[in-house]
């Protein structure tokens, strides 16, 4: 079921107002990639709305495809938006960790299972051992 939503939210990203900047990502090869607000509407081949230069939050990133197209597109290409500098109109964009850094972590991987060995013979935990001296 998680793929399929993968798949229809990589469908929005393609067909979306965003695609050229979802494809741009996509193939771009760095890790980091400092852009001004210039350079990412050359790429999409329009001016960014208004909103885009007057409130921080058109930049925010947004999980599971849910909110803004352009969220979407960055998203959606293994991208997340930092360091978003309104007054110099730059942003540096990171590419997000992979699934498998992120997976949560295991009891055993935490706190790992250490064998001391078999049970001593002279240890027993039956009723009548335990309390012997009471009787």
């Amino acid at each position: 079921m998680a793929l399929d939503r993968d798949r229809k939210y990589r469908e929005m990203a393609i067909r979306g107002k965003y695609q050229k900047l979802y494809t741009y990502l996509c193939r771009l090869q760095a890790e980091e990639w400092r852009a001004s607000f210039s350079e990412i509407e050359s790429i999409l081949g329009f001016s960014l709305p208004v909103s885009a230069r007057l409130h921080r939050p058109w930049w925010a990133n947004q999980s599971g495809g849910s909110g803004h197209s352009q969220a979407l597109a960055w998203g959606v290409a293994g991208w997340e938006t930092a360091e978003v500098d309104m007054d110099s109109e730059t942003l540096l964009l990171r590419r997000r960790q992979s699934a498998a850094s992120t997976r949560p972590r295991t009891l055993a991987a935490v706190w790992p299972v250490h064998r001391a060995g078999a049970w001593p013979q002279s240890l027993s935990l039956r009723r009548e051992d335990l309390y012997e001296d009471r009787a």
